[in-house]
């Protein structure tokens, strides 16, 4: 009679793992061989059923448990090297700093503003280290809009104005624009300008012929330019506005963009450092100091975002490690590295659970047995009933499960 057990492990590493433990004890495989199982590759492991029999409790659950164990090992390998790698790469790539672009679509709304290499600097004036807080942002303010928008709704009737982002614009700047006269709401600014309306310094309830002559005092202005300007208003993170709402000065006014509800205005500050015009006028800073502005016009920058954050935040590649210096390819070793730890730990996670189940075929139910034969309080005809009550529930379970999981993913 011989003993069968298909045992699901990775292809590269199930013929050692079979031999290896069974040869330390004394027990000789009579054959392993390799199939797939659906998308799932396994190794099918024979040995004498007498001699399997004939071992101790513990020494049979320890060849039982072969295949799990080196899938453990191999999740905490993978774990571990997930954990040091910023350490590992630290003399090559810089980790944690700002995020940098990997790609952008050609159908992202940010295509044409972010390229390969970008740096992500800061989002709204509050700096961004990695992917997950460029999308902890994106959801701030996304989350931060609606409920202004319910706010608002609230409070039409009394006229309130909050949660406004604004700029300060001197007057010079503002006599020089287009004054506008707006109508519900309505602007009719050139499409290179963007009208802004005046907002006042203390937020409270404005009503009658003042609320009127607010929402008259409307401009249309370049954005670039305002952009760069001191911000304003109760709609920027406490730290960019020293808890002030009006830090602007006698001889400026706090303006803030006009916004069609739904869409949301981003400053979004990025640095291109591994540019060539970056590059090169980095090289010529060092001679002439002088060209501090035209480096920061060919590294980088501000742009204006209006629209839906969520879509913005997703439709670009992000990589929290920056190369040192600018080689080929460098970019991507460290996504393709923690892509194929996370990837190798996630299924040797899968297969280690998968084959301690108690299933029938599995190794669970192999290990069901030796574990109830410790169990010296049952009976045999216990212990089998234990089993087959154990692995009929087990395998219902998993068919039901994975059933589920198959028809959700669909």
């Amino acid at each position: 009679m011989w003993w069968l057990r298909p045992s699901f492990r990775f292809r590269c590493t199930s013929s050692g793992t079979p031999s290896l433990l069974p040869g330390s004890e004394g027990i000789r495989m009579e054959y392993v061989a390799v199939f797939v199982a659906c998308i799932f590759p396994g190794a099918l492991v024979a040995f004498n059923d007498d001699v399997m029999q004939a071992l101790p409790c513990f020494t049979a659950l320890r060849v039982y448990c072969a295949g799990i164990w080196h899938n453990a090992v191999c999740c905490a390998v993978c774990g571990l090297a997930l954990l040091l790698l910023p350490v590992l790469l630290f003399p090559f790539y810089i980790h944690g700093e700002s995020p940098m672009v990997l790609g952008v679509p050609s159908t992202s709304p940010l295509s044409g503003y972010l390229s390969r290499g970008d740096v992500i600097v800061s989002v709204d004036g509050v700096p961004i280290r990695n992917a997950q807080e460029w999308m902890d942002m994106a959801a701030f303010l996304n989350e931060l809009s609606l409920n202004d928008e319910n706010h608002n709704m609230d409070v039409q009737s009394i006229g309130t104005v909050s949660n406004r982002k604004g700029y300060c614009v001197p007057n010079s700047m503002m006599e020089e624009s287009k004054r506008m006269l707006v109508v519900d709401n309505q602007s009719s600014c050139p499409d290179s300008l963007t009208s802004f309306t005046t907002v006042p310094c203390a937020y409270t309830s404005i009503s009658g012929d003042d609320r009127l002559r607010i929402i008259e005092k409307t401009y249309c202005l370049n954005a670039k330019d305002v952009v760069k300007l001191n911000k304003c208003g109760d709609g920027w993170p406490p730290t960019i506005t020293n808890g002030s709402n009006c830090i602007c000065s006698q001889d400026e006014s706090c303006l803030s963009p006009i916004q069609i509800p739904g869409l949301i205005w981003v400053e979004v500050t990025y640095s291109r450092p591994y540019s060539l015009e970056c590059l090169r006028v980095r090289r010529k800073s060092f001679a002439d100091s002088r060209n501090s502005d035209s480096m920061e016009s060919n590294c980088g920058g501000t742009f204006v975002f209006v629209g839906n954050v969520i879509s913005m935040a997703r439709s670009v590649r992000l990589t929290a490690y920056r190369p040192r210096w600018a080689f080929p390819l460098g970019t991507y070793l460290p996504n393709v590295l923690e892509r194929i730890l996370r990837c190798t730990f996630q299924v040797s996670l899968t297969l280690a659970l998968l084959n301690s189940l108690p299933v029938y075929l599995l190794d669970g139910e192999s290990i069901l047995e030796a574990s109830l034969l410790h169990f010296t309080l049952l009976s045999p005809r216990k212990r089998r009933k234990v089993v087959q009550v154990c692995l009929f529930g087990g395998t219902l379970i998993s068919i039901l499960a994975f059933l589920r999981i198959v028809l959700y993913g669909l």
